[in-house]
């Protein structure tokens, strides 16, 4: 696990090691252990270590055998080993016992193809000094992330943004566009990223860039289907796979440890891995406190967990650092949690395990409907869901808005997932967004326009209405909020997080998982949930989704945290953005409970810290804050 960043242009190379140290050092994070450059006429390569895997001899960038091209790396291949078999029968000679210089000889070897053999999380550039040709790609589901831009004839790129502030043909603008989408979404929604001309390369997506042009390409996607698969038989195939991945994820040189929750996605991963350390967090006691029922986990089955417990102070205190690691702004509230057990792993190791993907794989958000306590509701809806679409869209949009009781669970099954779902998090309606907005901010894309083009890519395909949800949110999501702070939050604290249940090879076989076995009336992600019982007790695989519960509005509604917050809305620059009366309105009749905002407080109140810290403190890195 590293951090990359480098750039193209025809600068003189002493100036390009100036500016490249600039970019690497503003990330060493992301690799405290070492650093290095690659600099030519035309381009330039930096690298900092995190060092995993050939302790020793892994440094970056690697040169081939005569050193026409270079490598850097960010990520994990797991079945490196193989593949380096292979290449060293082929004639190729190796230096290294790295993961990295199999992805240099095999691009040699196989060229793009390459990228159809490797199994793992990754983000990479090789520089071609022959072709004069930069070719990079990032991995099948975007865990490791890839930003680029093109400025005043540079063309740049790196693992986080605050990289490529650093350097001088950078133009800092901050993308209006973004904004709107943002307030619906929570996380950065749209391809160009908060600042203007920087771009996210897709996930399962490779480009070349030459002669000034780059070329994206496409070379994976996930395939929904539906199977006759029986339960028996599917139940063995995913445990199987999952105890594979497990043991191809724990592949280092060092000690992998285990993120330990009271849900059964880091249970499930933990009890197969039995890692020497655990490590679990939470707020306070009751509700918000999972780390609890993580350690009577790890008692149960004899595993070490250590445990902390946060309070309003740690959060508020260290809230602007955690938006300048995440380069845009993201109100997902687990962000906050996420940072602190990051923060206490560390102490120990530098590679931990943690149960993201199984949610997006098997379906285990209650927003995939069909799941409800309710027994008539169930009965009621297993009924209507067999009649013809046209009428459960019918009866879908006469639930549409109503109050009575199971009308939105009726609405969230019958109706076409186009119509009904843009993902796991819907902040403020969009009319809402807008009627809070400068008009200048109003222009962004539409929510129909962000998740329709990604709804057109299965048109026709027969899915079922949660294979098609589960396909936006693969596509948004996954990559947009849940991998994008887990990538960046861990890796604040130099530490690797491995995501066994998200492999191309697990994918494979949840993607043909028959949609009764997916959500049913006894429980989301019923099939997961039945291989994860090999492991776990049933209280632990049977349970409910509780996401990382984080205690917002029970700050929101103390007076030391309400008047921090209130004093953010009240600045001056805030009424660029919103209307800032409205704003202050919001905020007041939450704290005095005449309405529950929290969540839009708290994603306004995001968005203004992550300004802050990158156009008013032009980007600096902000220190803990007394509270």
């Amino acid at each position: 696990m590293c951090g990359i960043v480098g750039f193209v242009n025809n600068v003189a190379e002493d100036s390009k090691r100036v500016v490249l140290q600039r970019m690497t050092d503003v990330i060493a994070h992301r690799g405290p252990d070492s650093e290095g450059q690659f600099v030519d006429a035309h381009a330039a390569l930096g690298f900092r270590r995190l060092s995993i895997i050939d302790l020793g001899g892994g440094n970056q960038p690697i040169l081939n055998e005569d050193g026409t091209m270079a490598i850097t790396f960010n990520g994990e291949i797991y079945n490196y080993r193989p593949l380096r078999e292979a290449l060293i029968k082929a004639g190729h000679t190796f230096t290294t016992q790295s993961d990295t210089e199999v992805l240099l000889h095999g691009y040699e070897e196989w060229g793009g193809k390459l990228l159809e053999r490797i199994r793992g999380m990754f983000a990479f550039v090789i520089w071609d000094s022959t072709r004069q040709e930069l070719f990079g790609a990032r991995d099948h589901f975007g865990i490791k992330p890839f930003y680029y831009a093109t400025m005043n004839g540079t063309f740049m790129y790196a693992s986080e943004i605050k990289s490529m502030l650093q350097h001088p043909d950078f133009v800092k603008e901050l993308n209006k566009d973004a904004l709107k989408p943002y307030m619906t979404f929570q996380y950065p929604a749209t391809d160009e990223t908060f600042f203007k001309g920087v771009f996210k390369l897709k996930e399962g997506h490779y480009f070349t860039y030459r002669n000034g042009c780059m070329n994206i390409h496409e070379y994976w996607d996930c395939n929904f289907e539906e199977s006759k698969q029986n339960l028996d038989d599917l139940v063995e195939d995913i445990d199987q796979t999952v105890v594979d991945s497990v043991a191809a994820h724990q592949i280092a040189d060092v000690e992998v440890g285990s993120f330990l929750s009271s849900g059964v996605d880091s249970s499930y991963v933990a009890a197969v891995a039995r890692p020497e350390h655990t490590y679990s967090i939470g707020f306070g006691k009751g509700t918000y406190n999972e780390s609890q029922q993580a350690k009577e986990l790890a008692q149960l089955i004899k595993l070490n967990n250590t445990s902390e417990t946060l309070d309003g102070e740690d959060a508020f205190s260290y809230f602007p650092q955690i938006q300048w690691h995440l380069d845009e702004p993201d109100s997902n509230p687990s962000c906050v949690p996420l940072f602190f057990l990051s923060e206490l792993a560390s102490r120990d190791l530098r590679v931990v395990l943690s149960g993201e993907g199984a949610d997006e794989l098997f379906a285990g958000y209650l927003g995939y409907g069909v799941h409800t306590r309710s027994k008539i509701i169930k009965m009621v809806t297993r009924w209507l869901t067999h009649l013809p679409a046209p009428a459960r869209h019918a009866i879908a949009r006469f639930a549409q808005g109503k109050t009575f009781h199971g009308a939105w669970h009726l609405y969230a099954n019958l109706a076409p997932a186009e119509e009904s779902f843009i993902g796991q998090a819907q902040v403020f309606r969009e009319s809402e967004a807008k009627a809070l907005l400068k008009p200048e901010y109003r222009k962004g894309p539409s929510v129909a326009d962000i998740v329709g083009r990604i709804y057109a890519r299965i048109a026709g395909k027969g899915l079922s209405e949660i294979k098609k949800k589960q396909y936006l949110d693969m596509h948004q999501w996954m990559p947009g909020d849940i991998l994008l702070k887990a990538d960046k939050l861990t890796m604040a604290h130099s530490l690797e997080l491995r995501v066994p249940l998200l492999d191309k090879e697990l994918m494979s076989v949840a993607q043909k998982v028959p949609t009764k076995y997916l959500i049913n009336d006894e429980n989301t992600k019923f099939a997961f949930r039945q291989a994860a019982a090999r492991h776990l007790p049933k209280e632990w695989y049977d349970r409910e989704k509780l996401g990382f519960p984080v205690p917002i509005s029970k700050w929101l509604r103390e007076e030391k945290f309400y008047r921090l917050v209130r004093e953010v809305f009240e600045r001056d620059y805030v009424a660029q953005f919103f209307d800032q009366d409205a704003l202050l309105r919001m905020i007041d009749d939450n704290y005095e409970g005449k309405s529950d905002d929290r969540r839009k407080i708290w994603t306004v109140y995001s968005f203004l810290t992550w300004y802050d810290v990158f156009f008013v403190h032009d980007g600096a890195k902000p220190e803990p804050a007394t509270v």
